[in-house]
């Protein structure tokens, strides 16, 4: 049974550091899971993954310096969409970012923080590799099969 609507692919997008490029990369990513066969709901999850990963990238490893580029790749085969995103910023520790406390967060009414937890809670996988003052790549995936199964587009 096929199980996505693409061929086996990879899409590379070179992108500027500049939020108003997000919309462009929101945008591509979402057309790639539509046409990959994501639901509707898992098309969104991974859109919001991608734009709390790149937000990062612009606000923390680029401190917000629009001179830099993030690259953007998105890769489909029969089981999984994976998306990487490399930037050449500021390094950082993904394990020495605690996860939040959300009921002390709704309390509080804090604003922002949320995207390692965001990414994690969304993708099946998220994975880190940092090579201080070289790169800084996430690698985060969604599975169309859920225990050997095909996903229910309600899951």
């Amino acid at each position: 049974m096929e199980t996505t609507n693409l061929p086996e692919s990879e899409i590379h997008l070179k992108v500027p550091s500049e939020t108003t490029y997000l919309d462009l990369i929101r945008m591509s990513v979402t057309k790639v899971a539509e046409d990959a066969g994501f639901s509707p709901e898992e098309v969104n999850d991974i859109a919001i993954a991608v734009d709390e990963a790149c937000t990062n990238v612009i606000k923390h490893a680029y401190n917000q310096q629009t001179n830099q580029n993030i690259d953007v790749v998105l890769k489909v085969d029969y089981q999984k969409l994976t998306i990487i995103i490399v930037d050449r910023g500021q390094s950082f520790d993904p394990n020495a970012v605690p996860l939040p406390n959300m009921d002390q967060y709704i309390e509080e009414l804090r604003v922002g923080g949320l995207g390692i937890y965001l990414m994690k809670t969304l993708m099946d996988e998220v994975d880190y590799e940092i090579e201080p003052g070289v790169q800084n790549r996430v690698k985060m995936v969604k599975y169309f099969m859920d225990d050997g199964k095909l996903k229910s587009v309600e899951h």
